[in-house]
């Protein structure tokens, strides 16, 4: 009998993919464990659950070649609990990582037969090359048309890799991983830094071609992404696809190491986890020497790396040629809407009305409205008073993928307007100022569009694809065919004087026949 109340029973609830399994990734690293259950094996990832235990198996190896035993007790007994945790789950696979504190201990056979018996699951102790090219992967998963070198700073060591063309090739380790380096320096921030130019002076990555962006991945590199956002007042403190100026990046790398060196708090200190605290100074002196030798003009942060990138290289090529944002999206729509097929008229709708104002839209452009219309109707379950509120908290800081901060500031400027029209005030100044003002304003006109479709529709399909826009002179017209003659009232009328004035058109006219 199982020992589990339930646990035959199926644990999926209506508000998950149908049919979907749930796919696990343990994650055993230098300085933490971590177990990550998705949704399902997919283009767009979505996480069910995800823990992680500090448990510093990278402590001392350097010195001693040897894991400590209090460190494999502690990371066995975090591991048992997530073995717990994906049986629950019912996780259909769950795949084993392990990194640089595994590969290059000397007792790590042990570890690693005892971790394999309690996960009922194969371990893959990845090589430095391994390492590289998944993390590399991981940036490619959630940010296809990044082009530059990715570096994953991990607890024992540093992986670099080059990505073109959605390809990564030159993949480096390097002997700087945060733990290691407070090892090797004798807890010298200073001393580190040191290290760490010398260690990258060996960098072909670094040398061969000076410039571009970096894409930095790593716990220790996301919690510094979040303080220079505390730091600059950034209106979004999500890591992934944030970008910022290298000699910014560079600077804020410096008052770090020059604070710890001093023995005083550094900037943003109070805003890093207790677990994070002592390692970020140690992070800063590798970040702001890799930054120095590649000249690079700008970072960008990647919450995604080694787990996601695993998976994505699991996918085959058709899959992996989808659209992250758009699964995503569609799958959102699929989730929460009223009707997923009624975005596929939103869809033609609004291309229709472009085509009617003669405006063009950019391949990308194209690509957000199509998002928005996948997202435009996620708010309904909500209070009335409320739903443009919470429709926009779901677009600008939910976990979709494949979508920059510009990005994110107008699809959340298309559904304020849909909900609360264009006289709103929910969304904040440094927010709207991320798309730009040309951006801003094809989310309004986006935006002022819907309002005109809902009315009509109810969201349900159907009823738009029947009906079309022309531009007549300075005078717009919303044909209807003559059965639907009767939705021709001042409610529509009203909205449709509202979207012509958006688009700088003079008059609308709604036309029945």
């Amino acid at each position: 009998m199982n020992q589990f109340w339930g646990l035959d029973a199926d644990p999926t609830a209506q508000g998950r993919i149908k049919g979907a399994r749930p796919v696990a990734v343990l994650d055993i690293g230098s300085n933490s464990v971590r177990l990550v259950v998705y949704e399902r094996l997919a283009r767009s990832l979505t996480l069910l659950y995800n823990e992680k235990s500090s448990c510093a198996l990278g402590r001392g190896l350097a010195q001693t070649g040897r894991l400590a035993y209090e460190n494999i007790d502690r990371a066995l007994t975090a591991i048992q609990r997530f073995a717990l945790v994906a049986q629950l789950m019912k996780a259909g696979e769950v795949y084993i990582l392990a990194t640089s504190a595994v590969r290059d201990a000397s007792n790590s056979k042990a570890f690693v037969d005892a971790v394999e018996a309690t996960m009922n699951a194969k371990v893959e102790v990845l090589s430095g090359a391994a390492e590289a090219h998944f993390a590399a992967l991981g940036v490619v998963a959630g940010i296809p048309d990044f082009t530059g070198i990715v570096g994953d700073l991990g607890g024992g060591s540093l992986e670099l890799s080059s990505i073109v063309d959605g390809v990564d090739a030159v993949g480096e380790t390097h002997e700087l991983g945060v733990i290691r380096m407070q090892d090797d320096a004798g807890r010298s921030v200073a001393r580190a830094r040191e290290i760490a130019r010398e260690r990258l002076a060996r960098s072909e990555l670094l040398s061969c071609k000076p410039g571009g962006q970096f894409c930095a991945i790593g716990g220790t590199w996301r919690s510094m992404a979040k303080m220079h956002q505390v730091l600059r007042n950034y209106p979004l403190h999500m890591v992934q696809h944030y970008v910022t100026k290298a000699g910014d990046l560079a600077k804020l790398c410096d008052e770090i190491v020059d604070a710890a060196t001093a023995g005083k708090a550094y900037p943003g200190s109070d805003h890093t986890s207790s677990s994070r605290r002592d390692l970020v100074p140690f992070g800063a002196a590798v970040l702001g020497e890799v930054l120095r030798a590649g000249k690079f003009d700008s970072v960008l942060f990647s919450a995604q790396g080694v787990r996601e990138g695993y998976l994505y290289g699991l996918l085959p090529p058709e899959e992996r040629a989808l659209d992250p944002l758009l699964q995503g999206a569609e799958e959102i729509s699929i989730l929460r809407s009223r009707s997923p097929a009624h975005a596929e008229d939103l869809i033609r709708f609004t291309a229709g009305f472009l085509d009617a104002i003669q405006v063009k839209e950019t391949a990308a452009e194209e690509r957000l409205r199509k998002v928005a219309c996948y997202l435009s109707d996620i708010g309904w379950r909500g209070h009335p008073d409320y739903r443009g509120e919470q429709s926009v908290d779901m677009v600008a800081y939910g976990a979709l993928a494949g979508v920059d901060h510009p990005g994110r500031a107008f699809l959340a400027e298309a559904l304020a307007v849909r909900y609360m029209g264009l006289k709103h005030k929910s969304i904040s100044h440094e927010l709207m100022e991320l798309a730009g003002p040309a951006a801003n304003m094809k989310a309004r006109l986006l935006g002022a569009t819907f309002r005109v479709a809902y009315p009509m529709s109810a969201a349900m399909p159907g009823v738009l694809q029947r009906t079309h826009f022309s531009l007549e002179g300075s005078r717009l017209r919303l044909h209807l065919p003559e059965d639907l003659a009767f939705l021709a009232g001042e409610h529509l009328a009203g909205r449709l004087d509202q979207l012509a004035g958006v688009a700088g058109i003079k008059s609308s006219e709604v036309v029945a026949k």
